[in-house]
């Protein structure tokens, strides 16, 4: 099939297919005239690597499950790779960590804002309004 058909069956775009098959995640073959030519293993793949992307993981996190073979089936029908576990927790990790940093980030700013309303403002801390 046409990259345009394999983009209207598997909801990701033309440019996103080219940049998955750029990536090493498809792997189309090329008639005489040059053209992709996408079997339905590579419709399977384009449809996992969206739902991966959407999920939170990366082309390179993605690129693992590759070389493991578990592109080559849809994910929620076939058994599970363990690469795919330990790259979920590993991004879960790195996620909280960035959450831990930014809730930390927001209660200085919060402190830092309320200092600046009450040096600027100093009757409004005394009558808060009602």
């Amino acid at each position: 099939m046409r990259i345009g058909e394999l983009a209207s069956i598997t909801g990701a775009s033309p440019r996103s297919l080219r940049y998955y098959e750029q990536h090493g995640l498809l792997t189309p073959s090329r008639d005489a005239n040059g053209y992709r030519d996408y079997g339905e293993v590579d419709a399977v793949r384009a449809r996992n690597v969206r739902d991966l992307l959407d999920s939170g993981l990366t082309i390179d996190d993605i690129r693992r499950y590759t070389e493991n073979g578990c592109l080559d089936r849809p994910l929620r029908e076939s058994p599970r790779c363990t690469p795919e576990l330990e790259t979920a927790k590993r991004r879960l990790a790195g996620l909280d960590e960035r959450i831990s940093h930014l809730q930390g980030l927001r209660e200085r700013l919060a402190a830092h804002s309320a200092e600046l309303e009450r040096a600027l403002y100093p009757a409004d801390a005394l009558h808060p309004a009602d």
